[in-house]
């Protein structure tokens, strides 16, 4: 039965990692640019749109190429995102390519 035991212990352990990660994830800041830094899209770890910034210069354009990147600018912040959250939690995973869809914790 020890091993059993020894394997609750660790996934306890990876749990209360994971849930110290979480609250890391939350902190974590990145920036969506488009338009060649013309728009930038800041986006915290909960997904959270914090500031959106233009240049001056991209007043001058069409209302259809403006909307177009800021779309992109938060796309490229929300991808961003995903890779940082991916890289952190595969720190408490110590790399295993869990499922998709696997929740942890658990």
């Amino acid at each position: 039965m020890t091993d059993f035991t020894d394997l609750i212990s660790q996934a306890k352990k990876m749990q209360d990692k994971m849930k110290e990660t979480q609250e890391a994830l939350k902190k974590i800041e990145v920036e969506g640019v488009s338009g060649g830094n013309a728009v930038k899209v800041i986006m915290n770890g909960d997904g959270e749109l914090k500031k959106i910034i233009f240049d001056d210069a991209l007043f001058k354009e069409s209302k259809e190429i403006f909307e177009d990147l800021i779309v992109a600018a938060h796309n490229d912040a929300k991808s961003k995102l995903k890779k940082k959250t991916s890289e952190e939690i595969s720190k408490v995973t110590g790399g295993i390519n869990l499922p998709p869809g696997f929740k942890l914790p658990f």
